[in-house]
């Protein structure tokens, strides 16, 4: 299965770090066994290209004019992409520039167009659903908005649910922690230890 091909390789490549004896803090508060950096994986080549792929097969199944990135996590990932399915490309700033045009999106998309937009990671997606939203503005129709990676967090979910824009992950943190387990990086105890963190964290 390609969700746990991927999740292998996020443990490989140190893009996602599992730490359960000493977690992790972000910038919320949030004490965290899990630590997600995907921004290493556009410095591989095979991981890389087996990602591109994977996000590739599953847009071929959508109908989309353009391929938009979410400024900066998502630019690298919409670029490969757009480049592969020979279509243009466009990027979404996390605010408006203050000069100039003032553009909040940067490159060519216009009204009535179809498009994905690519993220690296969803974490609670909020900025994913605000990026999404400025295409909208400009007459831009979300499709779908892709993700290498997902906590899985309920909360995600339903912000997605109540925006009305629908969200697909490559893979999630409850297949890559059984990948770790089925790997032995993690024994039975600590797998259920990280799941149940998953199911319970609850933002500030």
């Amino acid at each position: 299965m390609i969700d746990r091909e991927i999740a292998r390789t996020l443990l490989k490549e140190k893009a996602v770090f599992l730490r359960p004896q000493d977690p992790f803090t972000w910038t919320s508060g949030i004490k965290s066994p899990v630590y997600c950096d995907n921004r290493l994986l556009i410095s591989t080549v095979a991981p890389r290209e087996m990602i591109v792929d994977a996000f590739c097969a599953e847009i071929k199944k959508l109908n989309v004019d353009i391929i938009s990135g979410t400024a900066t996590a998502g630019i690298p990932w919409a670029a490969f992409v757009a480049q592969k399915l020979n279509l243009p490309m466009v990027y979404v700033r996390s605010s408006s520039k203050d000069h100039g045009r003032q553009n909040a999106i940067e490159g060519k998309a216009t009204r009535g167009m179809k498009t994905v937009l690519m993220e690296d990671l969803i974490s609670t997606g909020k900025s994913s659903i605000a990026a999404a939203a400025k295409l909208q503005e400009e007459g831009v129709e979300v499709v779908r908005i892709f993700s290498i990676f997902t906590y899985g967090f309920a909360e995600a979910a339903k912000v997605f649910s109540e925006a009305g824009f629908t969200f697909q992950s490559l893979t999630n943190f409850d297949i890559l922690a059984q990948v770790a387990f089925d790997d032995q990086q993690l024994d039975k105890a600590t797998l259920d230890q990280v799941l149940s963190w998953r199911k319970s964290v609850t933002f500030p």
